[in-house]
């Protein structure tokens, strides 16, 4: 983990505990962790890691949250493929697969998570991507499930491992 230098986040089930809350009107809501935020904006900063998003869906909400927390790399609408959108960061900024962690929950981020120096996800993941995790080298499952702080429990991990 010495060698991180970016934070690639899946949102729904990463994020969030992977509700969605629909009204009536069609507005959309969901539930961040403020302790994940916190890691993200004030701790991934002092540790020179870059923080990134690659999002199946595109709402209004994750690009605001993100905005507040200073996220300048959100790729949203992108539910299948997200391997490629992972490489072009790559070479945008010129950060080699191995030296990025990539956290998330469900089959379209296993593409990302066996192409990354590391991978993640909490342990209400998909039972297919437990079961790639647990046959994977530099792999960790959180203890805090999505939702709850399993992104901050990475940033930390990172942090007391530089």
């Amino acid at each position: 983990m010495k060698n991180i230098k970016m934070l690639v986040m899946d949102v729904d089930g990463t994020l969030t505990d992977g509700k969605i809350y629909q009204g009536e009107n069609g507005e959309l809501l969901k539930a961040f962790f403020a302790r994940d935020g916190y890691g993200i904006k004030n701790i991934l900063p002092t540790l020179n890691i870059i923080p990134a998003i690659i999002t199946g869906l595109d709402t209004k909400i994750v690009s605001s949250r993100m905005e507040n927390l200073d996220v300048k790399e959100v790729y949203q609408g992108i539910p299948s493929g997200k391997v490629d959108k992972l490489k072009e960061i790559s070479l945008k900024y010129n950060i080699k697969l191995d030296e990025m962690l990539y956290i998330g929950d469900d089959v379209n981020d296993m593409d990302c998570m066996e192409a990354v120096g590391f991978c993640a996800c909490p342990p209400n993941s998909h039972p297919a991507v437990l079961a790639f995790m647990k046959n994977r080298k530099n792999a960790y499952i959180t203890k805090a499930a999505a939702g709850y702080g399993a992104v901050r429990e990475i940033i930390d991990l990172i942090k007391d491992n530089m």
